[in-house]
């Protein structure tokens, strides 16, 4: 293509560019607006469901190049820019930086937000309830299963899920070398290098120094300060340490996804996509699961997922079954389900289903 064709094309985009920006600065306006209603009502900033509703109204119009996947990802970015126009939003996550929880956190919470590495799950929980940060991003589920530690916190707190991120758990191979020969030291999580057998192997780097570290925010750190060395990390983690990406996806399973949860201290409306999820601890008695489950199937809920989960106390250990289904708490169906079995079931909240769960 002539030079000065690619110019004239420069051209226009800087065009629709400009358009883009005004059209943008009129919708943090509006957003202001809101903001201020919400602030003066003391109602809540992050709303997933009405979030949830226009991604959904987005992705029925007809483009030529932006498929549902790039719809999304444009706009959680606005969304949280506009969030924290409204108000500065202070999330808390498990750490470390780095981390893929903290990849989660970012995807939906933006760059522009405040954030909180926590040791572990319960403090995550302690940094909401002290009022230290709004929002808190755990993980809940992964291919191993449910998370004990995030169950036993959800059990024991008043803080309810009020979102969920289902997040493909991708490893980068990254490095400051022009050259993967020049690799003779990769650091990484031990997990990871099990993960990624096949990308070694192919690339001949099973026998060279391998180090394993706690974390991909330090495999990546190590990386960028010696020479002839490399990081198997997360993207966020060669984006924190500025290290140069040179292979994606490098996993041996392209299936591995995590299940990461939002908690706060309100509760969502219904939407029209919603699950819910609840701890069910039953009478120690012959067929109890069993008459839940009837319970269900009378009432008509879709359960999507049961598991067994051991309760740990002072002086004994007690059983129960954490559930998610589709609906909401207040829906005329689930609300008759609460009622009946009020004693038994601890709800722990109702949002919008994440398209990708």
């Amino acid at each position: 293509m002539p030079k000065d064709n690619i110019q004239n094309l420069r051209d226009q985009i800087d065009k629709v560019d400009d358009q883009l920006l005004k059209l943008l600065d009129t919708r943090m306006e509006y957003v202001k607006k809101i903001g201020f209603q919400k602030i003066k009502n003391n109602a809540n900033i992050y709303c997933p469901d009405r979030e949830k509703e226009i991604l959904n109204r987005l992705k029925k119009n007809k483009t030529l190049h932006l498929d549902s996947k790039a719809i999304k990802a444009i706009f959680l970015e606005i969304f949280a820019i506009s969030r924290n126009l409204e108000k500065k939003e202070k999330v808390a996550f498990l750490g470390p930086i780095g981390s893929y929880t903290h990849q989660a956190a970012e995807e939906r919470f933006g760059a522009m937000s405040e954030y909180m590495s926590m040791h572990n799950i319960s403090a995550v929980f302690s940094a909401i309830k002290s009022g230290r940060a709004k929002y808190g991003v755990i993980p809940l589920e992964n291919n191993n299963g449910i998370i004990g530690e995030s169950l036993d916190c959800l059990i024991q707190s008043d803080l309810k899920i009020i979102s969920e991120i289902v997040l493909p758990i991708h490893h980068c191979f990254a490095s400051i070398e022009e050259g993967i020969r020049n690799i003779k030291t990769i650091y990484s999580k031990d997990i990871a290098f099990n993960q990624c057998n096949t990308f070694l192997q192919s690339h001949e780097l099973k026998n060279i120094t391998w180090i394993p570290v706690d974390c991909a925010a330090k495999a990546a750190n190590f990386a960028t300060k010696e020479k002839n060395s490399a990081a198997i990390c997360s993207k966020i983690a060669a984006k924190l340490y500025n290290i140069p990406i040179m292979f994606e996806n490098i996993e041996d399973k392209d299936n591995n996804k995590a299940r990461f949860i939002i908690i706060s201290d309100f509760y969502n409306a219904p939407s029209q996509q919603d699950k819910t999820s609840i701890f069910a601890t039953l009478k120690d008695k012959s067929g109890a699961l069993l008459e839940l489950l009837k319970d269900f199937q009378d009432y008509g809920i879709n359960l999507s997922r049961i598991d067994s989960h051991t309760i740990k106390s002072k002086n004994n250990f007690s059983f129960g079954f954490y559930i998610d289904f589709f609906g909401h708490k207040d829906d005329e169906n689930i609300a008759k389900l609460f009622a009946k079995r009020s004693s038994q079931l601890k709800w722990l909240g109702s949002y919008a289903c994440d398209q990708s769960s």
